[in-house]
């Protein structure tokens, strides 16, 4: 972690210098088009980086919140849901769920910490995005359970629907910004596709492209199962419990 930060650090200082820490020209391969959402190369690829940020009000209550769970002097301890608080104000304001630079200094400020300790976090976790991304980003698990079940279509469908190349791209409108992730957790529902923070369940090409064509025209539909499946019940309807006295 120290050597994101790190090289975060030296950037703010010198101008230039690379936030991955110890790679190549470029920084460090990621893989999976994270290239397009994490600041991975000099501190300075990111050229529309806001001058100032400020909390507003639904963050300054979730904040203080947060803050309260932690005994005095662990403030520092809320830091990354902190950060999170500033990527989906970000998205609210700005329609791109990120989270520029002047915000990670903001998040040191209010919880006491080096600023060097937030750009450590928010460089490390790839669930925070360093760079401006579409309105909507298009998570596609690529791990095995979902492959077999047919990820590559709902690759494919998200390249057809969303107008876009492929892993990394963000499409001409700026709805879209896709991205391979690895296990989601929903392996038994698989395939899965991430949307922002939601689950979508259960996909093939046809359901995935009615999904971006939903979201889109501004819609959100339901997360979950797109086939209608009782959480993780089995596809065909319950097999076992089926007979429960009083129901």
């Amino acid at each position: 972690m120290s050597g994101a930060g790190g090289g975060y650090d030296d950037a703010r200082r010198g101008g230039g210098a690379r936030i991955a820490g110890g790679h190549g020209q470029g920084g460090q391969e990621i893989g999976g088009g994270f290239e397009s959402t994490h600041a991975t190369g000099s501190a300075n690829e990111v050229q529309d980086q806001p001058t100032s940020f400020d909390f507003d009000e639904e963050s300054e209550r979730a904040l203080a919140a947060i803050v309260k769970r932690y005994p005095p002097g662990k403030q520092a301890s809320a830091v990354i849901p902190a950060l999170y608080l500033v990527q989906r104000q970000m998205g609210r304001q700005t329609g791109s769920a990120w989270v520029p630079r002047v915000a990670m200094d903001a998040v040191a400020q209010r919880l006491g910490m080096p600023p060097i300790r937030v750009y450590e976090v928010a460089t490390f976790y790839l669930m925070f995005n360093t760079k401006p991304i579409g309105r909507h980003h298009l998570q596609v698990c690529g791990t095995t359970p979902c492959w077999l079940r047919g990820s590559e279509d709902v690759l494919r469908a998200c390249k057809d629907a969303g107008h876009l190349k492929g892993y990394g791209d963000t499409s001409a409108d700026g709805v879209f910004t896709l991205t391979e992730v690895e296990c989601l957790g929903g392996c038994v529902n698989a395939p899965i596709l991430q949307v922002d923070d939601d689950y979508y369940e259960d996909l093939d090409y046809d359901r995935t492209v009615a999904l971006l064509e939903a979201l889109r025209r501004g819609e959100r539909p339901q997360p979950g199962s797109t086939t209608g499946r009782q959480t993780s019940a089995p596809a065909g309807g319950a097999l076992t419990l089926i007979d429960v006295p009083g129901e």
